[in-house]
């Protein structure tokens, strides 16, 4: 049977694309950001993943999307096969730190054997069981070492304003090592406004002064610690994690299953017989996390939690500087006019994560045509980024696929009659805004979700409504929502 690899590849970069639209570019990312095509044989398609983690996930929740976007491809397509990559690969065994030091002395935070690693969870295959010492000592090194840091992503770099003035005292406050008034802090924020920047700061600045620190991320703790806390290196990491001095957790959204979600109640508690202080991030509040579960919740909600609000204008155009500045540093002939610098603050609203690809785009302009960056070159190379232009008549669909993004939810959930509350609040949302921003009427609008009836449509109006004169952070999100819809 003929393997179409190449055909393949074209294919899979068409169905790449429409997923990008239809999920939207921070679920495309997380999702399918490292899934590789390998071969289409027959009906079938089979696509690697690097961990068991992202194959799960996959086959779950997008199945059945992935066959219906191959079949438009190719018709015989029926079924989607994933393979994680580089399963079978032996493990390679480093020399960590031993058992006897583990136990007899607090581990320093130097950068141990794994440090240079990109991103653990990115080239791991099946969860390793660890039955002898030295596979011991790894898990406990793993622990300890976490994620790796990106250098840059700094206080020293992290714009502050208004909207992260508070987020930003708090774990400045905790980096230092400030017990007492602080020991636990849950940050929420929607996607690109800061989050991971204001973790991977903390932990930097924090291991500068001698603590053990361990940065982890949600797939990271499920996927590679959880399955050794039940082997024979659970009384290693049991002393590893004792050693602690402070744990961030990233994206805690990912944190998925009830199972996962017990584990990981269970290590807090194990972390907090020791002094250690806690970090948690996720892109919504705690009570719109359902995979966290009752117990892990009320822990969450007896520590300290803080929002970071959308950027404003000002924070906007702080942080363009300190970018811009950065880039002067290494290429000090690049340089941004002020008319551009405020274009971009003024029109690049979404995310931080988008005026830094803003300015990307540029730069490389700048260095690759050696051609001075002017408006009209901003206009022209941002304009997928920046919409500028009368008012337009605004669709549904519109409304929802910017909601999808915003809460990383698919379109499929929005429609659907389930009623979690990490779908009800942005289904209400997006019917709230089509309420305010189309001519629709209630019943237009309802059966655009779903074929709901016009009372569901009217109930979200109203709830909405009281909610934003009473949550300045909701009614600063609503309207954030309302230009990204405009733009």
């Amino acid at each position: 049977m003929q393997v179409q690899n190449l055909a393949g590849s074209d294919q899979w970069d068409r169905v790449k694309k429409e997923l990008r639209n239809e999920l939207g570019d921070d679920v495309f990312s997380n999702w399918f950001g490292r899934v590789n095509h390998e071969e289409t044989t027959g009906d079938a398609v089979r696509l690697s993943v690097p961990t068991r983690f992202l194959k799960n996930w996959i086959q779950n929740n997008y199945e059945k999307q992935l066959v219906g976007l191959w079949k438009r491809e190719q018709d015989a397509i029926n079924r989607i096969e994933l393979t994680v990559r580089g399963a079978l690969r032996p493990r390679q065994i480093t020399t960590g730190l031993a058992p006897k030091a583990i136990s007899a002395r607090r581990i320093s935070g130097r950068p141990g054997p794994f440090a240079s690693t990109p991103q653990f969870g990115a080239s791991y295959g099946v969860p390793v069981i660890p039955c002898l010492a030295d596979s011991n000592e790894d898990a406990a090194a793993d622990f300890l070492n976490g994620a790796s840091l990106n250098p840059k992503l700094t206080f020293d770099t992290f714009a502050e304003g208004a909207s992260n003035s508070l987020a930003c005292a708090a774990v400045r406050q905790m980096a230092a090592g400030h017990h007492g008034t602080l020991d636990m802090l849950y940050i929420h924020s929607a996607t690109g406004i800061g989050k991971t920047h204001l973790l991977q700061a903390a932990a930097s600045e924090a291991r500068k002064t001698g603590r053990q620190v361990a940065y982890l991320s949600a797939e990271f703790f499920m996927y590679h610690l959880v399955p050794a806390l039940r082997t024979p290196a659970f009384p290693v990491l049991r002393q590893a994690m004792r050693s602690i001095d402070l744990l961030l957790v990233d994206d805690l959204q990912f944190l998925h299953g009830k199972q996962a979600a017990e584990e990981f109640s269970k290590t807090l508690e194990l972390l907090m017989e020791s002094p250690t202080q806690i970090i948690m991030a996720a892109d919504r509040p705690a009570e719109d996390l359902d995979t966290l579960g009752d117990a892990l919740r009320y822990r969450i909600q007896k520590g300290e939690i803080v929002g970071i609000q959308a950027t404003d204008y000002a924070l906007r155009h702080d942080i363009l500087k300190k970018r811009i500045n950065a880039a002067r540093r290494t290429h000090p002939g690049f340089s941004v006019p002020e008319d551009v610098a405020d274009y971009i603050a003024r029109y690049v609203i979404a995310s931080a994560r988008d005026l830094e690809g803003a300015l990307n785009r540029l730069f490389a302009h700048n260095q690759l045509t050696k051609q001075p960056v002017t408006m009209d070159l901003a206009e022209k190379t941002l304009h997928d980024l920046v919409r500028i232009g009368e008012p337009r008549s605004i669709k549904v669909e519109e409304i929802q696929q910017v909601v999808c993004k915003h809460f990383s939810v698919t379109k499929a959930d929005l429609l659907s009659s389930c009623r979690a509350r990490t779908l009800v609040r942005p289904r209400q949302i997006a019917m709230y805004i089509a309420k305010v921003m189309t001519g629709r009427s209630l019943p237009e609008i309802g059966r655009r979700f779903g074929n709901r009836d016009h009372t569901t449509v009217l109930h979200a109006v109203r709830k909405i409504e009281d909610m934003v004169t009473k949550d300045r952070a909701l009614a600063q999100e609503v309207e954030l929502l309302k230009r990204l819809i405009h733009a």
